[in-house]
């Protein structure tokens, strides 16, 4: 589909239409062609690409640099990105599991446990769907460089009106997963971070997860940047911790899709919380396109999916499962917002058309 489009716009970043004439190891040739001329085209530093599909092998690919001062390239499997909002899906895997567990309940009140917050009427559900009514960033508050715990993080947006009354609206932000986290760590008596590892992390395999501490980098993480017409600089120097749940997380392509090949298979939540954590919520009958911590839409040709798109400072991700396919994809870039996501649209979409590639 779209195919016309597709054939205008590859020449602009540096590729021919068509396939290459001998394979390489990895994704099938026209998708390596495809993203092995972002980097050397300036569009990206570096990235990662993994594909889980069906009982096959993994396919994970790197391109480009990791880290531009030291010339280090990008390793699928052990370099670690800023992976932003897909956060949130790992965010939700957690809080599915505690529900699971009856630690908690979805329709609980905020107040149980974050009753410092003034707001009143917000629901867990709520928060996870982001129909709290709760405001987005203003300003440069994305890029704040602050050492925050979760509960002090509050200071941020505690004092300010909501924007509707819960459950009437939808407004996309991070907020709502600052007060859902806190609410998950009391709720089980143990820290968001430790938590998240207890039940997510650790049973999943996704032993290259993990929060992003500014003072101390972990083995294989990327440098991040920010492009400009000069190029590429360091990005902004930022503190996430606050906001861990929301987008703090640091990964791998191999990480995601361990976690989306976990939903594929039936082993990351109960069988029966799917209904509610991965169909569209709905605001005076009208669909949000949003689960709970996840996406839930079709794509350009109609085919459904769940995962989650992340930009934050220094970068950019995507994360998604198509059931149908039974195919987990995930790319991880380390710079902010490159403006390529209409181009890793049409990667997603050939990696799909193909039954025989990856």
């Amino acid at each position: 589909m779209m195919k016309g489009f597709w054939e205008r716009i590859l020449p602009f970043f540096g590729v021919a239409a068509g396939p290459r004439e001998a394979p390489l190891p990895g994704p099938a040739p026209e998708v390596d062609a495809m993203l092995a001329a972002l980097p050397p085209g300036g569009h990206v530093p570096g990235l990662a690409i993994g594909v889980c599909r069906g009982n096959r092998p993994p396919v994970f690919k790197g391109y480009g640099l990791a880290n531009l001062e030291e010339g280090l390239p990008v390793d699928p499997e052990h370099t670690v990105f800023r992976i932003a909002s897909v956060s949130k899906p790992i965010t939700a895997t957690a809080l599915a599991r505690l529900v699971g567990q009856g630690i908690l309940s979805l329709d609980d009140p905020l107040a149980r446990y974050v009753p410092e917050y003034p707001q009143t009427g917000i629901t867990l559900r709520h928060l996870a769907a982001h129909t709290a009514g709760l405001r987005a960033y203003r300003g440069k508050e994305y890029a704040l460089n602050r050492p925050m715990s979760i509960a002090q993080g509050l200071e941020v947006f505690r004092d300010d009106p909501l924007e509707f009354e819960p459950g009437t609206g939808f407004n996309y932000n991070s907020f709502d997963f600052v007060l859902l986290s806190l609410a998950m760590e009391r709720a089980a008596g143990l820290p968001f971070e430790r938590l998240v590892e207890q039940e997510v992390l650790r049973p999943l395999g996704m032993e290259h997860t993990t929060p992003e501490d500014p003072v101390y980098p972990v083995a294989g993480q990327a440098g991040f940047y920010t492009r400009s017409r000069a190029g590429f600089r360091r990005a902004l120097e930022v503190d996430n911790r606050y906001k861990l749940a929301g987008g703090g997380y640091l990964s791998t392509v191999a990480d995601l899709c361990r976690l989306g090949k976990a939903y594929l298979q039936g082993a990351a939540i109960p069988e029966d919380l799917k209904a509610d954590f991965l169909q569209s919520q709905e605001v005076g009958g009208n669909p949000t396109w949003y689960g709970l911590g996840w996406q839930v839409s079709r794509d350009a040709a109609g085919r459904a999916y769940y995962g989650h798109v992340g930009n934050g400072v220094g970068g950019y991700s995507n994360f998604y499962v198509y059931p149908e396919y039974q195919t987990a994809i995930g790319i991880l870039v380390n710079c902010t917002d490159p403006g390529i996501q209409a181009y890793l649209d049409m990667v997603i979409d050939r990696i799909l058309e193909d039954p025989d590639g990856a």
